[in-house]
């Protein structure tokens, strides 16, 4: 009896597996983001905090690059946060929000955390936890190496009922319930 239903086995796990090959688009791409600015996983130095912050980094506080494909299907909306969990003690400190990217944008550009490019495309910086609604560039103490945790969560609504006040816990709190996937990647750097 086993082997007379083996055949029918098969061609069910053919059948479910060529609907499921047939459901994904050609050259479709899985979701991921990345930055061709961030070389060879590393903070290069424009990138870094501004010395107006009174850290003691010289960088020109520059966001970087950050691109982004393979939408999630149900996709209305991006947040993008960049977050050290190596700082404040192990309690983390968060550099960079960005919410309400609108679903047809996949990329911002070089600078954007301080330029205007963020409201250009519809977006909404708030605050990080330097208490500016803008980038904050690493800048970890000397001789240290802090990782940067860039991350893009996929929301199924088009905005986030938040203002540029919003914390980063308040942005994270809004975002609960509405979160299709997320995707991220760390870069380093030392001083």
């Amino acid at each position: 009896m086993i082997s007379t239903n083996i055949p029918r086995v098969l061609a069910l796990l053919m059948l479910i597996g060529g609907a499921a090959l047939a459901a994904r688009p050609a050259g479709a791409v899985d979701f991921r983001v990345y930055s061709h600015d961030i070389k060879d996983g590393q903070f290069q130095q424009d990138q870094i905090l501004s010395k107006a912050y009174g850290l003691g980094c010289e960088g020109s506080n520059l966001s970087p690059h950050i691109n982004w494909e393979g939408m999630p299907e149900g996709t209305e909306s991006f947040v993008l946060t960049m977050f050290d969990p190596d700082a404040n003690n192990g309690k983390g400190w968060t550099h960079w929000v960005v919410v309400n990217i609108p679903y047809a944008v996949n990329s911002l550009p070089r600078g954007a955390g301080g330029s205007g490019a963020v409201a250009a495309v519809g977006a909404l910086q708030t605050r990080n936890d330097f208490g500016q609604a803008n980038y904050g560039g690493p800048c970890p103490p000397p001789g240290q190496t802090h990782h940067y945790v860039v991350t893009l969560t996929a929301l199924n609504v088009r905005t986030l009922p938040v203002d540029k006040d919003a914390t980063p816990a308040m942005v994270a709190a809004a975002i609960d319930g509405h979160k299709i996937a997320a995707v991220s990647f760390t870069a380093t750097y030392q001083r």
